[in-house]
């Protein structure tokens, strides 16, 4: 498309900054924690600030929605509709314009008026068909609330409707032509917006080879959009109503810019504020902007998950102990957990990435944090590898 969604695309670098600072400050001037007492947000003076504030995870979410439902405790407003994910977890959902933010992702598709979009998401329960029902309002879209399942009656509708883009997981999309194929039905979609699952370049070659154009997003019930792909197709352009931090998994420590770790957003809906929320993915910064002229910084997409936890000798070691091997010992600058087989038995390794040539210590603060023996390797500053991995399992299971 020629045209942006709303200026918003197009600031500058340091107008977002400013912005979006004023807005963080805004939100945590009224924001709770979950046990309902003000969040402690001293020092916090601009998006640079936010590694001073703790990571929200989602199973503290539970745990908080367990004591107090529906959303333990968090200060939300413009609640329209309630909506359970797996967990389970409640999400809020408002009416008000855009509520999700998907109209900006629809629109970098090239869906607005005059298009019907045929909405495979769910709406039982779940938001997605919700998320993006709002998203097609948005940007002025008829929608046909199709749902899952039903694949003929979906054809059906599809051709008698008259859709011209549709909404779901990138592979529901592949079963409807498929059957509209097989019914010798031909239908009029030329668009496809779709999240939710992995978009393989040889699946969206095959929508291309039909006259498709299917763009992907990363969004979560929690946060509404997080992140899209404009018509470049080069990353995914952060949405203008988040902010993205890429630490290392387990931590709140920033990773050096292009490294992968896990994706950390603060949502700036004043309606439903979530602050530092650890999404579980992994994914990392790219340099540069799009060429399709937004401005906002990209990410590389979803590659991988960041909970490695992972059973070794009986006994799981998670990311956050890692996390917390790293802060136990002033000397140790990185580690990595590698989890292997030899004689038919676990054997843990810990390389640790420090300065020092002495594993004195080391193997305490291993014993102490990981609650079990294992080999210690020291390696040099700089040489494990900026692919998010903390815990590697290198066991075969065929």
């Amino acid at each position: 498309m020629t045209t942006h969604f709303d200026t918003l695309e197009t600031r500058s670098a340091d107008e977002r900054q400013a912005q979006q600072s004023a807005a963080l400050l805004k939100q945590l001037a009224t924001a709770t924690s979950a046990d309902g007492n003000c969040l402690d947000a001293i020092g916090v003076q601009s998006i640079a600030d936010l590694p001073k504030l703790p990571v929200l995870r989602k199973s503290e979410l539970v745990k908080w929605q367990s004591e107090k439902a529906p959303f333990g405790g968090i200060n939300v407003s413009n609640v329209a509709h309630i909506f359970q994910s797996p967990g389970p977890i409640y999400e809020p959902g408002g009416i008000s314009h855009d509520w999700w933010r998907i109209g900006r992702f629809l629109h970098a598709v090239g869906i607005g008026k005059g298009d019907i979009v045929q909405n495979c998401f769910g709406y039982h329960l779940t938001p997605a068909g919700s998320i993006f029902e709002s998203g097609a309002r948005a940007v002025g879209a008829t929608v046909l609330p199709a749902g899952t399942g039903q694949t003929d009656l979906q054809v059906r509708a599809a051709k008698d409707v008259g859709s011209t883009a549709y909404a779901g997981t990138p592979d529901y999309l592949k079963v409807i032509l498929d059957k509209a194929d097989e019914l010798g039905i031909s239908l009029g979609i030329t668009k496809a917006a779709v999240g939710g699952g992995a978009l393989f370049p040889s699946l969206r070659q095959e929508y291309a080879d039909r006259g498709i154009l299917c763009l992907q997003n990363y969004a979560t019930a929690d946060l509404g959009n997080v992140a899209y792909e404009s018509q470049a197709q080069e990353g995914m352009i952060i949405d203008e109503g988040v902010i993205v931090e890429i630490v290392i998994p387990g931590t709140g420590i920033p990773v050096e810019p292009g490294e992968v770790g896990e994706v950390i957003v603060t949502s700036l809906n004043s309606d439903y504020p979530l602050i530092r929320f650890a999404t579980g993915d992994l994914s990392a910064m790219m340099a540069g902007v799009s060429p399709c002229g937004r401005t906002n910084t990209r990410i590389k997409g979803w590659m991988g998950r960041a909970d490695q936890t992972t059973k070794i000798k009986g006994m799981f070691v998670r990311p956050e102990q890692v996390a917390d091997l790293v802060a136990s010992h002033a000397d140790i600058a990185r580690a990595r957990v590698i989890a292997s087989r030899a004689d038919e038995k676990d054997m843990l390794t810990v390389q640790i990435e420090t300065a020092s040539g002495d594993t004195i210590g080391f193997d305490a603060a291993v014993q102490s944090t990981l609650k079990m023996k294992g080999k210690v390797e020291l390696v040099a500053l700089g040489a494990l590898p900026r692919d998010g991995l903390v815990i590697e399992d290198q066991r075969s299971y065929d």
